[in-house]
């Protein structure tokens, strides 16, 4: 069955990367050099999952690929909050100068970068926290309150759940996984096998479904 579906997944993406070609990246400006080697630290551990031969080795694997993703995403963090700072240091020095022309552009950048204000704690008058401690006091007191109120005096007779529900646990047939791919959503990123949706949905009538689903 893994030699079926290597074989199928090659004869994919070969078909996708002659047809169609490679798609170009183009990395956000404020991207550092040191979070562009890390993305591609894990594209080479994404290449190892698809590249396992074991169950053993796919297991160790997807596990450095999940450690790498996470690099990847507190560098793209780190570099971002760099970002957005140099933003407003730049659009200050451009109001005090009276540079307007550099401080409308600034400007206009560092609107799509802040995301909507936060909704703030309030304690029980209805009045805004802004101390951290003191939110986390109040939540804390709010759910105590919450989950440690006294049992309902008459509470609902409510039937106990049958543990023999009519399940079908058979494998699925040809049609349900054809269904479940067609099912799929275009548009999406690929997964670790590098085949985006749009490359399965048109040949899932074709291609022997259960030899690679089994």
């Amino acid at each position: 069955m893994e030699d079926n579906w290597k074989s199928i997944k090659e004869t994919l993406t070969s078909t996708c990367q002659e047809v169609l070609g490679l798609k170009k990246h183009h990395h956000k400006e404020w991207i550092s050099i040191e979070t562009l080697d890390k993305i591609k630290e894990r594209k080479n551990k994404e290449t190892a999952i698809n590249n396992s031969r074991t169950r053993a080795e796919k297991v160790q694997a997807q596990a450095e690929y999940t450690e790498a993703n996470k690099q990847v995403m507190k560098s793209i963090r780190a570099d971002k909050k760099k970002y957005v700072e140099e933003l407003a240091t730049t659009a200050e020095r451009a109001a005090r100068e009276g540079n307007m022309k550099r401080l409308y552009d600034t400007t206009k950048k560092l609107a799509g970068k802040y995301s909507k204000p936060e909704r703030p704690v309030k304690d029980k008058e209805g009045k805004p926290i802004t101390e951290i401690q003191q939110q986390r006091n109040r939540w804390v007191e709010y759910f105590e309150e919450l989950l440690n109120r006294p049992a309902p005096m008459n509470p609902p007779d409510i039937e106990a759940a049958h543990t023999d529900l009519p399940i079908n646990v058979n494998p699925p047939t040809k049609e349900e996984i054809r269904m479940a791919v067609r099912q799929i959503k275009n548009g999406k990123a690929a997964g670790p096998d590098n085949i985006p949706a749009e490359a399965v949905k048109p040949n899932c009538n074709t291609m022997d479904v259960r030899r690679t689903t089994n």
